[in-house]
C-alpha cells in the first residue's frame, strides 16, 4: 500500500454491502469536519461541535435535495480511531442513499479510502500496534466465539503487553552485559542474566506454543476422515454434524469423491472431509478416490483414522503421512467388539456414545495447552517473529557474556517486529493488503 496521500481527507462506506437497517459513511483527516458540514444539515454544524457528540439532521445533496435523515458522529483528534478528526454519517442502510452520500462527500474534497487505510492511519498514529491492527481484521472475520475472543484480546493490546514483558527481561540482561564491558572483572550476576533470560525463554516457548491454536481459531482447521470402506466415516460425519450430509449404505465404495461439511467444535471452525475408503481396487474411479484421500490426509490439520471395531482388525493398505496428526477411532462401539485398543476412542454413530469424548479430543489436538485467557499468536508473521526471538534467546544463554549481547539485540529486534515497532514497509503493506475498504 502506498504511503502517499496519508495527509489527505479520506472517505468510504464502512458497512457491509447490501441493504440494512443502518449504513455508515466514514470520513477521516484534517478536512473531515468541514466535509461533514457540507453534507449534514442540523441545528449545529459538525465543525462547531465538541468531540464525542451525536448530531441529528438531514443529509443533503449540493442542490439541497434531502437524501435521508440520519446522525453525524463527531470525533476530534487525537481522540478517534485514526487519531485524526473523524466524522461518521449514519443513514438508513440503503445502497442508493449511501452511494449518494459518499458521492457528495467526495465532491466536497475527500478522496476514496484505500483498503485498510483507516486502520493504517491508526497504526501510524500510534493508536494501535501492528498485532492490534491484525486483530481488527480477525475480529471482522471472526466466525466463532473462540476467534472473537482471541481477536478481542489482540485488539485490547494483550499480545503486545505479553511481548513487552518478555522484552523487558531481555533488555535487563542486555543492559547488564553492556555495563559489564566497562567493568569486566565483575561479570554479570545470575539475577541479571540467568534469571531473566530463563524466564524470557520460558515465556517465549509458551508464546510460540500458542501459534497453532491461534491460527486454527482464526482460519479454522481441516479434519480428514479416513479408513477402510464401511469403517463408518460417513456415519461419523453425519453424527458430528447432527444431520445427514453424507450418503450411508452397506455397499463398500459408496463414497468415491470427497465431501466437505463445516461445523463449530467448542468454538473452533472445522471443515470435516469425508474421503473414499482405503483399499486396493481395480476400479479406476474408486482408485482415484483412494489417491485423493491420501492427499487430503497429508494436507489436513488433523486426521481421524476410523476402524470398524466389530470386525477383525486390519492394517490400512497405505502408510499415513509422516507429519499427520492422528486420532484413532474404533467405530461401531454399539456392536460386540472384535478387538480393543486403549489408544483408540470408542464411538458409536448410532447411539452417540463416545461423541463427546471425540469432540474433546479433537479440540485438545487442535488447541493444545494454549491458555484460554491469554493472547495467542494468530498469524504466521507473528509466529515467525516469536520463533526467531526464541532462537536468539536460547543462543544467548549458551554464549559467554561478551558474545551474548548480539543475540539479545536480535531477539529484541524480532520482538519489535512482532508488535510492529520495528518493521519494514513491505511487512506493513502485506498486513493491510487483506483489509476491506472502510476499515
Amino acid at each position: 500500500m502506498t504511503r502517499t496521500g496519508l495527509s489527505d481527507t479520506i472517505a468510504a462506506i464502512a458497512t457491509a454491502p447490501g441493504s440494512a437497517g443502518v449504513g455508515i459513511v466514514r470520513v477521516s483527516g484534517p478536512g473531515a469536519l468541514g466535509v461533514a458540514d457540507g453534507v449534514f444539515r442540523g441545528r449545529r454544524r459538525p465543525s462547531a461541535t465538541r468531540g464525542g457528540r451525536f448530531l441529528f439532521g438531514q443529509l443533503v445533496a449540493e442542490d439541497g435535495e434531502v437524501l435521508d435523515e440520519g446522525l453525524c458522529l463527531v470525533f476530534r483528534a487525537p481522540h478517534s480511531y485514526t487519531g485524526e478528526d473523524v466524522a461518521e454519517v449514519q443513514t438508513h442502510g440503503s445502497p442508493a442513499v449511501l452511494a449518494r452520500v459518499l458521492s457528495r462527500v467526495l465532491e466536497l474534497g475527500a478522496r476514496p479510502a484505500r483498503p485498510g487505510e483507516f486502520t493504517l492511519r491508526a497504526y501510524l498514529a500510534g493508536r494501535l500496534d501492528l498485532a492490534q491492527a491484525e486483530a481488527v481484521l480477525e475480529l471482522v472475520n471472526a466466525g466463532t466465539d473462540t476467534a472473537r475472543r482471541q481477536a478481542s484480546l489482540g485488539l485490547s493490546g494483550a499480545l503486545g503487553e505479553r511481548v513487552e514483558r518478555i522484552s523487558a527481561r531481555v533488555t535487563r540482561t542486555l543492559a547488564a552485559l553492556q555495563a559489564m564491558l566497562d567493568y569486566p572483572e565483575e561479570g554479570v550476576p545470575d539475577e541479571d542474566r540467568e534469571v531473566p533470560l530463563g524466564a524470557a525463554e520460558a515465556d517465549l516457548e509458551a508464546l510460540v506454543g500458542t501459534a497453532r491454536a491461534g491460527q486454527v481459531a482464526t482460519r479454522g482447521a481441516r479434519l480428514a476422515l479416513i479408513g477402510r470402506p464401511n469403517a463408518g466415516k460417513s456415519s461419523l460425519l453425519n453424527a458430528l454434524l447432527g444431520y445427514e450430509r453424507s450418503i450411508v449404505t452397506p455397499i463398500p465404495g459408496t463414497t468415491r469423491d470427497y465431501l466437505e461439511a463445516n461445523l463449530s467444535l467448542a468454538g473452533v471452525p472445522v471443515t470435516l472431509v469425508d474421503t473414499a475408503g482405503l483399499r486396493e481396487t481395480g476400479d479406476e474411479v474408486e482408485a482415484a478416490g483412494v489417491r485423493q484421500a491420501i492427499s487430503l490426509a497429508a494436507r489436513a490439520d488433523l486426521v481421524l483414522v476410523l476402524e470398524d471395531g466389530s470386525l477383525p482388525r486390519e492394517d490400512l493398505p497405505t502408510e499415513l503421512p509422516g507429519e499427520a496428526r492422528v486420532i484413532r477411532v474404533r467405530t461401531k462401539a454399539d456392536l460386540p467388539p472384535a478387538w480393543t485398543d486403549p489408544a483408540a476412542l470408542d464411538v458409536s454413530a448410532v447411539t452417540g456414545g463416545g461423541l463427546p469424548e471425540l469432540r474433546d479430543a479433537i479440540h485438545a489436538a487442535l488447541i493444545g495447552d494454549a491458555a484460554r485467557g491469554e493472547a495467542w499468536l494468530t498469524t504466521e508473521r507473528q509466529a515467525d517473529a516469536a520463533r526467531r526471538a526464541l532462537l536468539h534467546v536460547r543462543a544467548a544463554r549458551t554464549l559467554p557474556d561478551d558474545l551474548a549481547g548480539y543475540e539479545l539485540e536480535e531477539a529484541l529486534r524480532s520482538l519489535a517486529e512482532l508488535t510492529g515497532r520495528d518493521v519494514s514497509e513491505d511487512v506493513v503493506d502485506a498486513v493491510f493488503r487483506n483489509f476491506c475498504v472502510g476499515k
